[in-house]
């Protein structure tokens, strides 16, 4: 058996040398791959970079854009942090609010500068009417607010309901004169009784009585066109619902007696408050218990009640009397028109325009043999903090 021989020394220098250049040659296209590959990438990070300056240039142009657009609105945009403290303020704002707003609490703002209206979401800044929106930021609860300015329109929707009284004044005068002159005549004809001779005390009592009732309808009847043709000037009253139910039971005492009537009351809102004119609800209470007792059986009940949805609050007086056809329910709210043989006719007109000067309703539901009931549906109004969340 042979034994392998080992190589020369030459021999082995050249297998080193031979395996150092296949390593080198392996090195130099990994090299070659590798700068491929960073110029591919060095392009793709110069496009990206472009890319990226572009977008920010774009927002900074649109940035630019949305300052100047903020800057010539004629609305107020205010912008809140988590904590309700303004942090931005467009010129409008400043104007209406006070250049030292940034800081400041949106509640502490609202309280020295915002009264409520009637109108829910509308509110009173100096001379000015405006509509409070929000709408949220981000995440952390920021919040922007615009305050929109409403005069004019309000000033234009205060003129057509006065065009539109003075056009129902136009419209009613014709009945207005029928219902002036029976109560005048009679009026008048009891007077001339009283100037006859030989007339005892007594009777001429009774006929002086009687031409003073006369007297007295045709003032009342007069009263109400006026307040009808003038519309009531609602205030910003703070009601309290308890108070106003309260006043309107004492309002009808005399009437309960006299009717022999029974008033319930039913107060499921005993906390809850109404912005309004306290005068003007009162007597569209009273004018819808006067109705419900004049129509309600002897010992019947009339319900008096009041009770809070997240938006209004809802004041209604039910009566267990006859009830109301159907073709006759949208007709009560006619001015003048009374199935009352002393009726005026204006007292559910005047309760109607109450409650719309209120930006409200009048509702009625009657069905024969059944429940009669007058709904006087109010806005409810929350504290302008309340815009801070």
């Amino acid at each position: 058996m042979t034994m392998p021989t080992a190589g020369t020394p030459a021999q082995e220098l050249q297998k080193a040398f031979d395996h150092f250049n296949r390593v080198s040659t392996e090195l130099t296209h990994a090299y070659a791959a590798l700068q491929e590959k960073v110029d591919s990438l060095t392009e793709e990070l110069a496009v990206a970079n472009g890319e990226l300056r572009r977008q920010y240039e774009e927002k900074e142009r649109l940035s630019e854009r949305l300052g100047l657009l903020l800057d010539a609105l004629p609305a107020g945009v205010v912008v809140l942090d988590g904590q309700a403290r303004v942090t931005e303020a467009n010129p409008a704002a400043r104007q209406w609010l006070g250049d030292d707003l940034e800081g400041r609490h949106w509640g502490d703002v609202a309280r020295q500068h915002l009264e409520p209206a009637v109108t829910v979401g509308e509110w009173q800044l100096g001379e000015k009417r405006v509509n409070l929106a929000e709408s949220p930021l981000d995440s952390a609860g920021g919040k922007l607010l615009l305050l929109h300015d409403i005069s004019a329109a309000h000033r234009m929707k205060a003129e057509l309901e006065r065009n539109q009284r003075l056009a129902a004044m136009g419209e009613m005068a014709a009945a207005l004169a029928h219902q002036l002159r029976t109560p005048l005549a009679t009026a008048l004809l009891y007077a001339d009784n009283l100037g006859k001779a030989g007339l005892s005390d007594a009777a001429r009592r009774r006929f002086a009585g009687k031409t003073a009732a006369q007297l007295n309808r045709l003032e009342h009847l007069i009263q109400d066109v006026l307040l009808f043709a003038r519309g009531e000037s609602i205030g910003r009253d703070v009601i309290p619902v308890s108070e106003l139910l309260a006043e309107a039971m004492q309002s009808v005492e005399s009437l309960v007696k006299e009717r022999d009537t029974r008033l319930e009351l039913e107060n499921r809102c005993p906390r809850a408050v109404i912005v309004g004119g306290r005068k003007a609800l009162l007597g569209a209470l009273v004018s819808l218990l006067e109705n419900a007792m004049q129509v309600s059986p002897p010992g019947a009940p009339v319900r008096l009640a009041a009770r809070a949805r997240a938006d209004a609050i809802l004041l209604s007086v039910s009566d267990m009397g006859p009830g109301i056809p159907k073709n006759l329910q949208t007709r009560v709210f006619e001015p003048f028109f009374t199935t009352k043989s002393h009726g005026t006719g204006l007292g559910l007109p005047i309760a109607l325009g109450v409650a719309r000067a209120h930006g409200g309703s009048l509702r009625l539901d009657s069905s024969p043999d059944a429940e009669t009931r007058f709904t006087l549906e109010i806005p409810g109004h929350g504290d302008p903090e309340d815009a801070a969340g």
